[in-house]
């Protein structure tokens, strides 16, 4: 057990139904925090909206909780205003993977060094259990009336695709591997992705509980390396990421793995990128002067505005 930022109270268990995989997601997001040796004033947590994001407020760090699927957009803003912060999201597979999936997608592009812990369980729980982008076809849950008929969305996949440099998959009932991979997502250099399979045993009980998940996942085989041991090397890239893609088409509801997919120690994070085109991050810009004068002399704008 761990204190401060790292302990957690019997109420905060009341914030979430009871077994549900979030509070074993909070204690991980703790332990990774401090097993990564984060500073806690240079720490935020970003959500968005849903049972997940209700985390930033039962963790001793800065909280930040936004509108429906835009986490990505303000956690990047964060870290580009002020790369000394470390910057971790944790949001639901709706808010991400569906009303959230352009920013999902065009972060890639960029690689800015956030950290994405999504808590994944196939449906919008706080609004009582629709089908979710990641809920399989033909799956009926609690409250659908009718097995769901759309195809569900490879957030691995298609975060291997886009761009992301670290790229895993854990689930909530192991709150030691969780961490475990939580810790070496943190201390990555660049985007990475966790995909949380997450318990919810009001709306998906069927298919989220810790038996259910512990009877069809199992680790990455032994012999798979998703690690890029060359980061200068296209062909080693490629190759990383087509094993990764593989390994992801041969998974099936009986067939789950958890694990490292892809990481790649790329130096070309967003930061350096505006760094080199000498763009400094706002916090580094003087704005007042040493009276706390504001620097910023607006007449000539004013001025242009005249008529």
């Amino acid at each position: 057990m761990v204190t401060d930022l790292k302990s957690l109270t019997s109420n905060e268990f009341n914030d979430w139904c009871p077994g549900c995989g979030d509070s074993g997601i909070v204690l991980a997001v703790k332990n990774a925090i401090i097993g990564a040796n984060l500073d806690p004033n240079k720490t935020v947590i970003v959500s968005g909206i849903g049972c997940s994001s209700k985390l930033p407020h039962l963790v001793n760090v800065n909280g930040v909780h936004t509108l429906h699927g835009r986490a990505i957009p303000f956690a990047e803003g964060i870290k580009l205003a002020n790369p000394e912060m470390s910057v971790i999201i944790d949001s639901g597979d709706g808010d991400t993977y569906g009303i959230g999936v352009g920013h999902f997608i065009s972060a890639g592009r960029r690689n800015v060094d956030i950290k994405l812990f999504i808590h994944d369980n196939g449906v919008y729980s706080l609004t009582k259990g629709q089908a979710s982008p990641t809920l399989p076809k033909g799956r009926k849950t609690k409250s659908l009336p009718a097995p769901n008929i759309n195809g569900a969305l490879n957030p691995i996949a298609l975060a291997i695709m886009s761009g992301y440099t670290f790229v895993a998959r854990a689930q909530s009932y192991k709150v030691k591997e969780l961490t475990d991979i939580m810790i070496k997502a943190l201390q990555h250099r660049g985007l990475a992705l966790v995909d949380i399979l997450q318990g919810c045993p009001t709306y998906n009980p069927e298919f989220t509980s810790a038996t259910w998940f512990n009877a069809h996942t199992k680790p990455l085989p032994g012999e798979y390396d998703g690690i890029v041991k060359n980061a200068a090397d296209n062909n080693e890239i490629n190759k990383k990421k087509l094993n990764a893609i593989s390994m992801l088409l041969s998974e099936d509801e009986d067939n789950i793995h958890t694990g490292i997919f892809y990481q790649c120690e790329d130096p070309d994070v967003f930061e350096d990128r505006l760094a080199k085109r000498g763009m400094t991050s706002p916090i580094a810009q003087e704005i007042t002067d040493g009276s706390g004068k504001s620097l910023t002399d607006i007449e000539p704008l004013l001025k242009s505005l005249e008529v």
